[in-house]
């Protein structure tokens, strides 16, 4: 592309890399649209290992907010506000705690231990694995507390609490709103400590913003090709395509992204 053409704000994005990146992007939403889930799982390992993990982190979260959105207008009549409320209220507690792994862990380590817990995470879920006792406020609160670390450190929050309460008595319909709920308030909580702590740059805003078209357009063909697939097959492929991502966004595989 003639660099006339280039918006200027834009231009420091323009490189070899800005392909791979929006295809990743693409990736990403297309799992979020297909699968319901794993947008970060897919994003935040392959993004960090072109652009560094802490810049990966920001610009999902900024992406992931704005397409939450839409979702929750819909949802919020259907959430059980007892459930959700104690869960965002530990998050909300250990999102700064994260922040600071994210903030002062070497890059390095740091990819490392976000693609080992999405591996770890992805064979709980693909196992059907699930907490299956009566929900209690201890138990309620130290997930919370794990999902906010975590989301802080990597926005991948919500692997502990899908597990937590996708095996109680919840129906299906008041779980998915649930999350829908927890989600876009655990974002709202992040952006806060994440602007507070300077991680909110306009270069972040930048690339937020030339990668939410691939993501949005990915998640609207993930849409379309979930009617097409069966219940048994659909939640397989998302997780052979987000361990695909974890375990080809280690720094032993740099030579090929960068």
């Amino acid at each position: 592309m003639s660099s006339a053409l280039i918006p200027a704000f834009a231009a420091p994005f323009f490189d070899d890399r800005l392909a791979i990146a929006a295809a990743i992007t693409f990736a990403a939403g297309f799992i979020r649209g297909f699968s319901g889930f794993g947008a970060g799982m897919v994003y935040v390992p392959l993004i960090g290992a072109l652009y560094g993990p802490r810049f990966a982190v920001v610009t999902i979260l900024l992406i992931d907010f704005i397409c939450s959105i839409p979702f929750l207008i819909p949802a919020l009549p259907h959430v059980r506000w007892r459930e959700t409320m104690p869960l965002i209220i530990a998050a909300a507690i250990t999102i700064p705690l994260g922040t600071m792994a994210l903030l002062y862990i070497d890059p390095v380590p740091l990819r490392w231990a976000i693609a080992a817990l999405i591996v770890i995470f992805v064979l709980l879920l693909a196992s059907g694995w699930r907490y299956h006792g009566a929900p209690k406020l201890p138990i309620t609160l130290g997930v919370g507390a794990v999902s906010g670390v975590l989301g802080g450190a990597t926005q991948i929050p919500g692997p502990p609490v899908i597990i937590y309460w996708l095996g109680g008595a919840i129906s299906a319909a008041a779980v998915r709103a649930n999350l829908i709920a927890y989600f876009a308030l655990f974002d709202l909580f992040s952006i806060v400590v994440y602007g507070w702590s300077g991680l909110l740059t306009n270069d972040v805003f930048v690339f937020g913003l030339l990668m939410f078209v691939p993501f949005i357009s990915g998640a609207a063909g993930g849409s379309i090709v979930f009617a097409f697939v069966s219940d048994k097959n659909y939640r397989s492929a998302a997780y052979v395509i987000i361990l695909f991502a974890a375990v080809s966004s280690l720094p032993l595989f740099d030579r090929f992204l960068r």
